[in-house]
């Protein structure tokens, strides 16, 4: 019988380089009550937003995807070409054909390599590094370049007070290769399609809804659980965890379930990410933004060990712990 020949597999992956990108235009929560009836007090009191980004027409998805993919590639140390694929999670292209991965390949300089888009929506950078260290475990890849972007402007309706105030634009991007020592956890990820019509987009001529207290009762109550498996599997406790980067859905939610995480044993000293207050929620790109502003502002540092959790439309969620490069 002809027996197939397989790749050299990797014990273990690890984060080599962050990077990330936000529009120049800010867009505080005066702009806005220019525009609707609201205020910074409301706003703040709400969902803990202060400032966020948005993307002048001409400076599309691709364009974010690409400066902050190109960001994460030069940080790692490596050349456009040492990368093998890239992998966009994305729910807001334009349209869905074509993907957004391949033609980020292209203008980085990366290829030929594997390129494709994951829609978890603002799960989809978790879902899309789970899936980025199984490949470079497996032999399939040796560096993955792993981008989260996302242009909310084109898809939110700007006069609907509900969603105009919360969503924005950007992109953040990590390069994963392989590592003697794991240093990426294995991924706790899930759905609840029960509630898919939670948050939305109709059709390709409307724009996002959602039911906002339904989100923030599921969020609240359903998120910490995944969060504590993930560190289940990597082998930790919640007290090993030095750093919680949630996806930045709304200050009231990340603070909701860091205080659960305290209460079943992570630390008081535990740092939290709340990039949501100037950044805005930019679905899957919310967690690497988070990640590389961190970093620059100087709040994780190199070995820190990092507790990671996406969750949002779909329903769908994913978790998993890594170490800070």
């Amino acid at each position: 019988m002809t027996t197939f020949s397989l790749p050299a597999v990797s014990p273990g992956t690890r984060i080599l380089g962050l990077g990330s990108h936000q529009p120049e235009t800010v867009v505080s929560n005066h702009d806005l009550s220019q525009r609707m009836e609201t205020s910074d007090e409301w706003i703040r009191e709400r969902v803990g937003i202060v400032n966020r980004r948005f993307a002048d027409k001409d400076e599309l998805l691709v364009d974010m995807a690409v400066r902050a993919g190109a960001n994460a590639v030069a940080d790692a140390g490596l050349a456009p070409t040492d990368v093998d694929a890239v992998i966009v999670a994305t729910c807001t292209m334009p349209s869905p054909v074509p993907n957004a991965a391949a033609q980020v390949a292209h203008m980085i300089g990366v290829g030929p390599a594997a390129a494709f888009d994951v829609n978890a929506a603002c799960s989809g950078f978790c879902y899309t590094l789970a899936a980025a260290s199984d490949m470079i475990r497996s032999g399939s890849a040796r560096h993955v370049l792993v981008i989260g972007a996302e242009k909310f402007t084109d898809w939110v309706d700007q006069d609907d007070r509900s969603t105009a105030i919360i969503f924005a634009d950007g992109a953040g991007a990590v390069v994963l290769g392989p590592s003697d020592e794991p240093q990426v956890g294995p991924v706790a990820w899930g759905s609840a399609g029960e509630l898919a019509d939670a948050i939305s987009i109709a059709d390709r001529h409307s724009s996002l809804t959602q039911q906002g207290q339904t989100v923030f009762r599921w969020a609240t109550t359903q998120i910490a659980p995944v969060a504590i498996r993930a560190v289940e599997l990597a082998g930790l406790q919640l007290s090993d965890v030095d750093v919680f980067v949630p996806h930045q859905a709304n200050l009231r939610i990340v603070e909701a379930i860091a205080k659960r995480l305290r209460s079943k044993g992570a630390r008081d000293d535990l740092v939290v990410a709340r990039d949501i207050v100037e950044s805005g929620n930019t679905s899957a790109a919310s967690i690497p933004l988070a990640l590389d502003h961190m970093r620059s502002a100087g709040e994780i540092s190199s070995g820190d060990v990092l507790l990671l959790v996406g969750f949002g439309a779909g329903l769908s969620y994913a978790a998993q712990v890594v170490r800070c490069p």
